[in-house]
């Protein structure tokens, strides 16, 4: 063949933010013919330099993964079936205003899943559809996540995204509770390569202390790690504060706080002795934690989703930031510190008002659980739906999400699905939830819609920029017309309202609050602009558009204490919000460890919650649903590694195989989140061949943290026999 003839095959390599997890990795995506033929870590990347996990080379797979949705779906005669956009938003029509006119707003309920944070068009149009909707049932993810964090930052700083974050570049001593960020990368701490970063703080000399029941993979590369029993951690960090009391290790520096003879007070009770006990730590390790924190030159205490989701989850989660402001690493270089953000960062202006912060503007109608941050506990929506009277939720639109694996108790909500008059969908599956809806309306692919990490760039260790356009056409409306048509429907437009007209106001409305000319783009595109120039740097999008690496806007710097919009204009140390339940964690102190086992959840790195599983990619090698427990427990139960075990709670029971490792503490059992996708309805054919089993039936619904209404999936009582 002569070089005149040979044939050009079309290809293209883009620079892409990975969407799938907390990480805001950069990819190269190669796209060869309308496929996508490769996808690889982007070595020029302003922040992840090139890391990639298994997560984000699957992004390929996901985007031509057959199972995905591409029409609309409408049950008729029983049967979910393919139909037009305009018939299904019809159909929405005929039902969802009647509902509403006869029963109330309150009567329809939301629940938007942790996928809906990770997509520009569901986190900046879901707020409009929300707000139009106004209804006081609205749930999300976070309360079965990190609502606790918000809560007591909140409360301490005065917004509840006002959340200081570990400065992991530059930390000499971080103790970390509850988190396996080498496994689930950064959380409510926005950082790329984990492992990387972790081993730079042990090169520089550092030290990482990881206190978890399980040796994961990142108390692995620790260089203490301290198997704590489950649920017990607010004890522990009340231990650490008692110490840093006794022994005269505290030093809040110049910093502007109130509250620190209160929390002095409040800690007398907690000695490393008395908490021993409970926790499985003897007292002087404590002691050695609290001088080793107190005298590191910057130090941080950082703690995830395993102190979060206990029973006494906000507690934990104020201490962590306590112990913070105690050793005097609040604020500063090394410390726990508050990022920047670009766009869409609430602290990004002085407060001219500081009105505080509040909880419990209103309550659930069936168990009087309290509303934090415009929410309602997920873990009483199957009681909202169930229980008769004025105000039962009857209606339920789902967001991105999937409840019936992600909740407590989740045979019962799925149970009460059969109890709703109507439901609506908005997702890319048909999974276990969205195979109830009467409605299904599913969204383009990641590489099909224009993407900017909206929420997590407020969380990030270190202030970056990146604005990623849509790699590949695609006929599927994006999300945020979705969201507005299903405005239209409940303010009374119809189902084909003016979408430039809908999406013309958010964007007035949005320029108005920030001070700047809306400009002439559309969609999420205009909005991220608006927040740009609105913003705190000298940015535009085009200036994100002109840089596809990314923009690197600097490390971490102090911001105490102008961000803060508590009424004091201080950190409130000990706010009574919080500081109400400590009596009830006392009262643990005197009650007896009566060696039940105790149930936690799993990471694992080639999975994200349910939503993962239908790759084959991420669906292989140590990606397993198992039971773990340790050799002492497997021998006195009876069970041996690789038979069937029957694990029962009072929510439920399941079996699952069993995988006997010294890796976990006596005491304890551990199963992984999002499996158990063995349901009829749904269309995830990889899912199913790998189903797994559903952790969350074991999980019990009347099992919270008091003050957010978390529910507590660590250390719930079990037991476990062979099947």
């Amino acid at each position: 063949m002569s070089p005149s003839c040979v044939m050009v095959i079309p290809m293209t390599q883009t620079p892409v933010t990975c969407p799938l997890c907390e990480a805001t990795c950069g990819l190269s995506v190669t796209v060869t013919e309308g496929q996508v033929t490769r996808v690889r870590g982007d070595d020029a990347d302003v922040f992840s330099h090139g890391y990639i996990c298994p997560k984000g080379a699957s992004l390929g797979a996901l985007h031509h993964d057959p199972d995905r949705l591409r029409a609309p779906l409408v049950r008729r005669d029983g049967e979910l079936v393919e139909v037009s956009w305009d018939e299904a938003f019809a159909e929405i029509e005929r039902r969802l205003p009647p509902l509403i006119a006869e029963h109330g707003r309150d009567a329809v309920a939301v629940y938007a899943g942790n996928p809906s944070v990770h997509n520009t068009s569901t986190a900046l149009y879901g707020p409009v559809f929300y707000k139009a909707l106004n209804t006081r049932n609205f749930y999300t993810a976070s309360t079965v996540d990190q609502l606790p964090k918000h809560f007591s930052a909140g409360h301490m700083f005065g917004h509840a995204l006002t959340i200081p974050v570990p400065d992991l570049d530059r930390v000499d001593h971080l103790l970390m509770l509850g988190a396996n960020p080498l496994v689930s990368n950064g959380s409510l701490m926005t950082a790329p390569d984990v492992r990387g970063r972790l081993r730079a703080l042990r090169d520089r000399g550092g030290k990482l202390v990881v206190v978890d029941p399980k040796r994961s993979r990142t108390a692995e590369l620790a260089d203490e790690h301290h198997a704590i029993r489950p649920g017990t951690d607010a004890l522990l960090l009340f231990a650490l504060v008692r110490t840093l009391f006794a022994e005269d290790l505290t030093d809040t520096r110049d910093l502007p706080v109130n509250g620190v003879d209160e929390v002095r007070a409040l800690a007398e009770p907690f000695t490393p002795e008395a908490v021993a006990v409970h926790t499985g730590l003897d007292a002087d390790v404590v002691r050695t934690m609290a001088r080793e924190l107190a005298s590191a030159g910057r130090a941080v205490v950082y703690g995830r989703i395993g102190t979060t989701t206990q029973t006494f989850g906000t507690l934990a989660s104020w201490l962590i930031d306590v112990l913070n402001t105690l050793t005097g690493n609040l604020d500063r270089e090394g410390g726990a510190m508050f990022p920047l953000a670009a766009a869409g960062q609430a602290n990004a202006r002085a407060a001219k008002k500081r009105r505080g912060f509040q909880t419990g503007r209103w309550r659930s109608r069936v168990r009087d659980l309290p509303e934090v941050i415009g929410e309602l506990p997920v873990a009483t929506l199957a009681d909202e739906i169930l229980t008769p009277g004025d105000g039962r939720v009857r209606a339920l639109v789902t967001v991105c999400g999937n409840p019936c694996l992600s909740t407590p108790n989740a045979r019962r909500l799925e149970k009460a699905m059969a109890r709703l008059d109507f439901m609506v969908s908005v997702d890319v599956y048909l999974n276990e939830t969205s195979r109830h809806a009467d409605v299904v309306l599913p969204g383009p692919t990641p590489l099909e819609r224009p993407h900017y990490d909206l929420t997590l760039y407020q969380l990030a260790i270190r202030n970056v920029a990146n604005w990623t356009p849509a790699v590949l056409p695609t006929e599927v409306p994006q999300e945020w017309e979705t969201l507005l048509r299903l405005t239209g429907i409940v303010t009374g437009l119809g189902s084909d309202p003016d979408l430039k007209a809908l999406d013309d106001l958010v964007a007035d409305q949005t320029a108005e609050r920030l001070g700047v000319e809306k400009g002439d783009r559309h969609g999420p595109e205009r909005l991220i602009d608006i927040m740009l120039r609105g913003g705190p740097y000298d940015l535009t999008l085009a200036d994100l558009e002109a840089a596809p690496h990314g923009v690197d806007l600097g490390p971490l710097e102090p911001r105490l204490p102008e961000i803060l919009t508590t009424t004091s204009g201080r950190v409130e140390l000990a706010p009574e919000a919080i500081t109400v339940d400590v009596p009830r964690l006392a009262e643990v102190l005197d009650r007896p460890v009566n060696g039940e086992l105790l149930l936690i959840g799993r990471r694992q790195l080639s999975s994200n919650n349910s939503w993962m599983h239908n790759l084959a990619p991420l669906v292989r090698g140590s990606n397993r649903c198992t039971a773990q427990l340790h050799p002492d427990d497997a021998t006195r139960l009876g069970l041996v590694d690789g038979a069937t075990a029957v694990v029962r709670s009072r929510a439920g029971e399941i079996e699952v195989p069993v995988e006997v490792t010294d890796a976990i503490r006596p005491g304890v059992v551990s199963i992984p989140h999002g499996w158990g996708h063995d349901v009829a309805g749904a269309r995830t054919s990889v899912a199913r061949a790998h189903a797994g089993v559903n952790a969350n039936v074991l999980a019990d619904e009347t099992l919270l943290d008091a003050l957010s209404g978390t529910a507590a999936l660590n250390g719930i009582p079990v037991q476990i026999e062979p099947a």
